[in-house]
């Protein structure tokens, strides 16, 4: 298997042989809302609706209407189930993808693309995208079936740049997809606009099934990638093996050679779609804080040319608001925090963690160190950095060295015992956050929110202040380093 080049099937492999990490069922279930509405009990965890859990990656074989093709949910949906994949220890896995970003190793051109194994193009009489991608939806109200982990590969029209980004993808018709591009930051919408400027469409790939170096690692967006990066680099570091590309079949742009799926097609310049047009649910599908997203009443257009895929390919699919999503967007998020702060006060920012709670985007826990009396505010200075590192955060909490930032219960304790709101307290109005946080529109606070996504950012400091540190020793217990022996 070490000799095996780096793919999904690969990680899956060697991940059945971890106990509890992985589960397979020959249950038939339908990928239309019941996918998703079973794995929710076994494994999604994040902000999906309770009752749910950290469970195993889930393989469907039988899912009805696409005999041959399973589904994998699940992949990402633990942080030590990453750590595991990744070989790295989970609790540092944020300086690990900052280490990754420092020293990219390019993507190459291969010859081998089991990705072109089974064709189909959109020539063909019977061609119909909805036949032969196993989509799921993950509630009944979603406005269809979405590709939810399908990484886009475009270029800009000079060919000087490439690069990956995830959005949520909606399958409209036999060979249109509906793609959301979320206004501001993501490269490829830069090159999309570049080319509806010129009234041209853009070529594409959206590469399924893919090793979570891939999906994590292209998650990464500015000021830590800026526009030029290409995120393939990223995950090359992960694996420690650049990742294999291949010329499309239809389009002028490559493909990831060792995806599961990979459709093939255009972004259409000037052409939007209704997100519901075939269900007038009024909503998307659920999104990282819990909420089903509503519908976007003009969505860019994929015209889709081609689909390939691998022989019995695997269909992956992510549970928007689950632990999943925690790790793709989190991870990255952590990077970027401690990239600038290992920058701007180095040795200050021990750890930071992006927890489930704010779907690995909104909230970011900070562990500092203060070494003298000079340090003493450095925390606040911290939690601004975070903020400036990352546009979408909303929520900063800052604790001791003695604190497990993975331990909510933890970190309460923190602010239940070290924080005094009167005077520990920041709050930042009037700045640029996350539109799908529902809270983020003029109606609920007309004073400071003049448009969708604007919000007011908290830090709460439960540092103690270095001159007091005395009176907030924790109780210290006997070091037994041989305890386990009492549970034999």
């Amino acid at each position: 298997m070490a000799n095996e080049p780096y793919d999904l099937r690969k990680v899956l492999t060697e991940l059945k042989t971890q106990p509890g990490q992985y589960h397979a069922t020959d249950v038939a279930v339908d990928p239309d809302a019941e996918l998703s509405g079973v794995y929710r009990y076994i494994g999604a965890g994040g902000t999906v609706e309770r009752p749910t859990q950290e469970g195993p990656a889930m393989m469907f074989n039988n899912v009805k209407g696409f005999p041959g093709t399973k589904v994998l949910t699940g992949l990402m949906a633990s942080r030590k189930r990453v750590g595991l994949m990744f070989h790295h220890d989970y609790r540092t896995l944020g300086q690990f993808l900052n280490d990754a970003v420092e020293k990219p190793i390019p993507p190459v051109m291969v010859a081998d693309a089991p990705a072109h194994e089974v064709v189909h193009k959109a020539t063909e009489p019977d061609f119909d995208i909805r036949k032969l991608v196993a989509a799921p939806t993950n509630t009944p109200k979603d406005a269809g079936p979405y590709i939810t982990v399908g990484v886009v590969l475009g270029s800009n029209k000079a060919k000087t740049m490439s690069d990956v980004t995830i959005h949520r993808m909606v399958l409209e018709d036999k060979d249109k997809l509906g793609i959301y591009i979320m206004p501001g930051g993501r490269h490829i919408g830069a090159f999309a606009k570049e080319y509806e400027a010129a009234n041209e469409p853009m070529p594409v790939t959206i590469n399924i099934g893919l090793d979570p170096a891939i999906t994590i690692g292209c998650t990464f967006e500015p000021p830590t990638t800026p526009l030029g990066y290409n995120e393939l680099g990223v995950a090359g570091a992960i694996r420690q093996e650049a990742v294999g590309l291949t010329p499309a079949l239809t389009v002028d742009e490559n493909a990831i050679a060792r995806s599961e799926f990979t459709l093939e097609g255009y972004i259409m310049p000037n052409e939007r779609i209704q997100e519901d047009i075939n269900t007038h649910t009024g909503k998307a599908m659920p999104e990282f804080p819990g909420y089903d997203g509503d519908a976007n009443p003009a969505l860019q257009v994929i015209k889709v040319t081609a689909v390939t895929h691998r022989e019995n390919p695997i269909m992956q699919s992510v549970i928007g608001p689950s632990e999943e999503h925690v790790s793709m967007a989190g991870i990255p998020t952590e990077a970027s925090i401690l990239e600038l702060t290992n920058w701007a006060i180095p040795g200050k920012v021990l750890n930071v963690y992006n927890p489930p709670a704010g779907g690995g985007k909104l909230m970011t826990i900070m562990q500092i160190h203060k070494e003298d009396e000079a340090d003493e505010g450095i925390q606040r200075q911290a939690a601004l950095l975070a903020f400036s590192a990352f546009k979408e955060l909303k929520t900063v909490i800052l604790v001791g060295e003695d604190v497990d930032i993975f331990d909510m219960n933890d970190v309460m304790w923190t602010v239940n015992t070290r924080f005094q709101a009167d005077q520990d307290l920041m709050v930042l109005p009037g700045m640029r956050n996350h539109p799908l946080d529902p809270s983020e529109r003029p109606e609920y606070d007309p004073k400071s929110i003049r448009t969708q996504g604007m919000s007011a950012k908290l830090v709460i400091d439960g540092t103690v202040p270095f001159d007091m540190k005395d009176q907030f020793v924790r109780a210290q217990f006997m070091k037994v380093p041989d305890w386990q022996k009492y549970l034999k």
